[in-house]
């Protein structure tokens, strides 16, 4: 079973969870992927969405270049709700970076 790992705005709110390669809100829709193995995001369409930061930050940065299409995952299914992770506290965000905005479903 893969881990969940919950992500957090800069206000400390809970936005999101990622399961393997797969990125969910916090109502659990799919939102984006991380296509790359590393930190950075992008939606079900290939646009950069957002980059973990500090383990457990996402962040959208307006200068991140483009790698490109990131091909399509395949629908993950329904993840499950994973339950309340709680509040992580405020962080500062870094040069460069806002609150990842996610788009409507």
């Amino acid at each position: 079973m893969l881990s969940v790992y919950n992500l957090f705005n800069s206000s400390g709110e809970w936005i999101a969870f990622r399961i393997g390669k797969n990125l969910f809100n916090s109502e659990a829709e799919w939102v984006g992927w991380f296509p790359w193995g590393d930190d950075d995001a992008v939606t079900t369409d290939g646009d950069y969405l957002g980059t973990v930061c500090n383990g457990n930050r996402f962040y959208y940065f307006s200068n991140k270049p483009y790698r490109g299409y990131a091909g399509y995952p395949g629908y993950p299914g329904y993840p499950g709700y994973p339950g309340y992770p709680g509040f992580a506290g405020y962080s500062s965000l870094p040069s460069g970076a806002s609150d990842a905005k996610f788009p409507k479903k």
